[in-house]
């Protein structure tokens, strides 16, 4: 048994700004969706045969010439993607096959960085019998819960939160399931979708590596992110 990815690259990331879309964006030479790639590849313990990415209508044969060097002997599949991110995995979903593939990972081209050693883990836990696994670092800021005005409602107990990142992992089944049922508003991520249809969701380490690039400050760390692994 393979496990599969699927990588949501429609979107504009429009507070990253500039007109390309956030997943083309270049670092150190290269763009976000090329690095996120490449290191999904270099997780071998997860056996990727198959990844499956979400673009800009328009734009699949442009994609698929760029990423064919770095999936190896892996299947590239490019398909056109939704107005929305759920959309974008619905329509990536519909292409993964169905035999041979024990684990679907979702994740964010925009978490472009993500240790080999924390793809592995979210892989390893869905094999080892979880439906549902999410990478996770502890939160370090403290958080409030305000209310309709703005006032402050209270302070949860920080110990107790997470920040979630990607890549998420499922039992294809499962992650089918989730989109069959279709999203509901306010659904941020693949996992919550599970978790409404009940399904327990699992923790693993995640990493700092693994940081969301969102603004323009974002690329900046990026840049000395990847200067310092090619320093190492």
């Amino acid at each position: 048994m393979t496990s599969a990815v699927v990588i949501p690259a429609a979107g504009l990331g429009l507070r990253l700004g500039g007109e390309t879309p956030k997943a083309f964006r270049e670092v150190g030479g290269d763009s976000l969706l090329v690095h996120a790639v490449r290191g999904l590849k270099a997780a071998t313990a997860a056996d990727l045969s198959c990844f499956v990415v979400a673009v800009p209508p328009g734009t699949e044969e442009t994609v698929s010439k760029e990423l064919e060097p770095y999936v190896g002997d892996a299947t590239l599949l490019v398909v056109a993607g939704g107005a929305e991110r759920p959309d974008s995995v619905r329509a990536a979903l519909e292409v993964v096959p169905v035999d041979g593939i024990d684990c679907i990972l979702v994740h964010d081209a925009a978490r472009a960085f993500v240790p080999a050693d924390a793809i592995e883990r979210v892989v390893a836990a869905v094999r080892a019998g979880a439906q549902a696994v999410v990478p996770v670092v502890p939160v370090t800021d403290t958080i409030k819960r305000v209310g309709p005005s703005g006032e402050v409602v209270d302070t949860p107990d920080r110990s107790t939160l997470v920040a979630v990142q990607t890549p998420q992992g499922f039992a294809p089944e499962v992650l089918r399931r989730a989109h069959a049922a279709g999203a509901d508003a306010g659904v941020t991520d693949d996992a919550m979708m599970c978790e409404r249809l009940g399904v327990t969701v699992q923790t693993v380490e995640g990493s700092p590596d693994a940081f969301k690039v969102t603004r323009p400050q974002d690329l900046l760390l990026a840049e000395a992110l990847l200067a310092e692994r090619r320093l190492g």
